[in-house]
């Protein structure tokens, strides 16, 4: 059974540490075409639209659109930091593979 994206409290505490809800925003997760594997992920703050999934925590909000839906089924997006940086990172299920970047996966 597909259910929607989990979002870690790590990822909605670093959503409240830089604001985004105070400037309207939420972290908009979406899959696009492209990348080294074939998908990419697209993250960024953005405005809710009408036909996202809202996914709330900690006075917070994380929202995928209908599109990239499917691709997310019971993933999990987190925040991490490592000695690379600190990132938000999703950790899909659905992924046959990804590359080294961690931003880009095939299914």
């Amino acid at each position: 059974m597909n259910m929607p994206p989990k979002v870690t409290d790590r990822a909605f505490a670093r959503l409240a540490e830089i604001g985004a809800d105070a400037e309207g925003k939420a972290l908009r997760v979406a899959v696009e075409g492209g990348g080294c594997s074939g998908f990419q992920y697209e993250i960024a703050l953005d405005a809710a639209k009408d036909d996202d999934l809202v996914l709330e925590g900690a006075g917070q909000r994380v929202v995928v659109d209908a599109v990239s839906l499917p691709f997310l089924a019971n993933a999990t997006i987190d925040f991490t930091e490592e000695l690379i940086g600190a990132r938000f990172v999703i950790d899909n299920p659905n992924a046959t593979s990804s590359c080294g970047c961690g931003t880009s996966f095939s299914m």
